[in-house]
């Protein structure tokens, strides 16, 4: 059977006329990923959104739905006032499907959260997401992960950040908006006072791009969440948000993964911990930090009050360093969690962490981390 035919059986469920009056459940949530609809699938599917006043979330991903299915879609969204999450991820929607989207943003007023990864809308895409952010006061969160958005994209949304006051999330994991993008962005922020998420891990940012990322976090009062993980940032990076976090009062989880960060970038962040009294989550995962860097955090550890979260997993640390650690351990009293596999502690330092436990509750945890080869 074509997957026309299934969705026409299926469009009597989502029109208002067929409910709990004909023995049938009020349907809110309808999952179609990977089902091949493509265009022609999407269309029955957008004509009963136009007149469906229960389904809340939508999840049509893994379908290979291009430009004209999203155009339904869209045109259906001028429509519909109950829908509030729309899953589009993995589909082959371009920056033509994009544009058709943020037509309908600046007039919709129920969605609250749009993924669109794993698509392509490129630069010129996001330009049209960015100028419905300018006009759209009810989204949310917003996913444009691996999209091959550049700084031109990065500038658009930065733009729309500006002027929005309701998006708290907002996602683009494996673009290249470089360091250009990071600064439009981060000029974004410094007048932003709502956004809450962001990730741009794996975004070709370097050094330069966290400095101005950093500057943002000195002024920003709204950001909670920043995940910068595989970005090369390296030590001058590290330099710079460590100074960020000795003023920024908002932060509570810093992503930094896979960034090249050596015992001088960690000296820095460590003595931002020192002072900074928000974060609570700190990922170091996948670094060149050795017992240099571990014993400049038994001091930090020992006057820090908020930190919950350390994750060292897969960096140099060795017995002296994991021994620095057990003995910060011994008097803190807030860390619960801490990550340290795939260092090189050997007998010796598992048997100085050991004894600190006795003390201390802290959870040394496994890692599900594996480092990129």
């Amino acid at each position: 059977m074509r997957a026309i035919d299934n969705l026409n059986y299926l469009r009597p469920l989502l029109t208002s006329s067929y409910s709990t009056s004909n023995n049938t459940t009020t349907l809110t949530t309808l999952h179609l990923g990977n089902n091949r609809l493509r265009d022609v699938g999407a269309q029955p599917l957008a004509d009963a959104l136009k007149h469906n006043t229960t389904l809340t979330t939508l999840k049509i991903v893994e379908n290979q739905i291009g430009d004209l299915g999203v155009a339904y879609l869209a045109d259906a969204l001028q429509h519909n006032t109950t829908l509030t999450t729309l899953e589009l991820w993995e589909n082959s929607i371009g920056k033509l499907g994009a544009q058709f989207l943020g037509e309908a943003l600046q007039h919709n007023t129920a969605l609250t959260k749009l993924d669109l990864a794993w698509n392509a809308i490129k630069d010129v895409g996001a330009q049209s997401l960015g100028d419905a952010l300018k006009h759209n006061t009810t989204l949310t969160t917003l996913d444009l992960g691996s999209n091959k958005v550049g700084k031109a994209g990065a500038q658009s949304l930065g733009d729309g950040l500006q002027h929005n006051t309701t998006l708290t999330s907002l996602r683009l994991v494996d673009n290249k908006i470089g360091q250009v993008g990071a600064q439009f962005l981060g000029d974004a922020l410094q007048h932003n006072k709502t956004l809450n998420t962001l990730n741009l891990s794996d975004n070709q940012i370097g050094d330069i791009g966290a400095q101005f990322l950093a500057d943002a976090l000195k002024h920003n009062t709204a950001l909670a969440k920043l995940d910068l993980g595989g970005n090369k940032i390296g030590d001058m990076g590290a330099q710079s948000l460590g100074n960020a976090l000795e003023d920024n009062i908002t932060l509570t989880e810093l992503d930094l993964m896979e960034n090249e960060i050596g015992d001088v970038g960690a000296h820095f962040l460590i003595d931002a911990l020192q002072h900074n009294t928000r974060l609570i989550i700190l990922d170091l995962t996948g670094h060149k930090i050795g017992d240099a860097g571990a014993q400049a955090l038994r001091e930090a550890l020992q006057h820090n009050t908020t930190l919950t979260e350390l994750n060292l997993g897969y960096n140099k640390i060795g017995a002296a360093g994991a021994q620095a650690l057990a003995e910060a351990l011994e008097h803190n009293t807030t860390i619960t969690t801490l990550d340290l596999a795939g260092n090189k502690i050997g007998d010796a330092g598992a048997q100085s962490l050991g004894d600190a436990l006795q003390h201390n509750k802290v959870a040394l945890i496994p890692s599900l981390y594996k480092p990129c080869l």
